[in-house]
């Protein structure tokens, strides 16, 4: 199926981390939809006033198809039967995995930017990702509690963006990695300085967070910040700079 404008093909998007760099450099007329999940406040990566403006998919190849893009974008993990349906009928079809650095996720945006025919916007977002931030002070122990009370991994996107805001990795302290659950009794019981609270599990909303941790600074992080790379990236980068700032700010 030849691109109706080779230049800048038409697009569907399957996954809402590409959606999220997607929106920002290429423009509505070229999105011909987004995954369903940036309709989700709990999933999305963009804000709603921004998904509100396109249309949005199921992800099924029926729907996709139906929609008659020059390119579909995708995660690695698109099911193998749909990827082979849209193939068949004639769709490119090209494949992200998650960036675990920050350097990954400019690649990344360079290189869908450029599939979409928007290169230099591609350039001038990677370029804002790959820019180095103000040197931190000394690094301050931070316990970054995901949902489900687990907690990420040193070789993860947010770990490096811990590391970049100045903050030490209280896991690492713990002797923990990947997906390891950290109880709330094991909160309490040793106290990093800083826990950020991404989740929403029992312990997670627990009042004794408030009351019993008198020590630590504790402070709510967006779950939609830990995932995405692109211009999650900015977001996050902010919401940890502002945390830190208020840290140093304390008398």
């Amino acid at each position: 199926m030849q691109p109706k404008n080779p230049a800048h093909p038409t697009i569907v998007s399957l996954n809402p981390c590409l959606d999220a760099i997607l929106v920002e450099v290429a423009p509505p007329d070229q999105v011909l939809a987004l995954s369903h999940y940036s309709r989700d406040p709990s999933s999305s990566s963009i804000p709603a006033a921004t998904a509100a403006r396109y249309g949005v998919t199921g992800g099924t190849a029926e729907e996709v198809i139906a929609a008659a893009p020059d390119l579909v974008l995708a995660s690695i993990f698109l099911p193998q039967p749909t990827r082979a349906a849209l193939e068949r009928a004639g769709l490119r079809v090209e494949t992200f995995g998650s960036p675990v650095s920050i350097a990954e996720s400019a690649a990344q945006v360079r290189s869908l930017a450029a599939l979409a025919g928007r290169a230099d916007a591609g350039e001038a977002l990677a370029a804002r990702i790959a820019a180095t931030p103000p040197a931190p002070g000394a690094p301050i122990d931070a316990l970054l509690w995901q949902p489900g009370e687990i907690v990420a991994g040193e070789q993860t996107l947010v770990a490096e963006l811990l590391r970049e805001a100045g903050f030490a990795s209280d896991a690492v302290r713990r002797g923990l990695g990947q997906a390891d659950r950290v109880s709330l009794e094991a909160v309490l019981a040793d106290p990093p300085q800083v826990l950020l609270v991404a989740g929403d599990a029992a312990g997670q909303r627990h009042p004794v967070l408030a009351q019993g941790l008198t020590g630590t600074h504790v402070a709510a992080f967006d779950p939609s910040l830990i995932y995405c790379g692109g211009p999650t990236v900015l977001r996050a980068r902010a919401r940890l700079a502002g945390i830190r700032a208020a840290l140093e700010a304390r008398p």
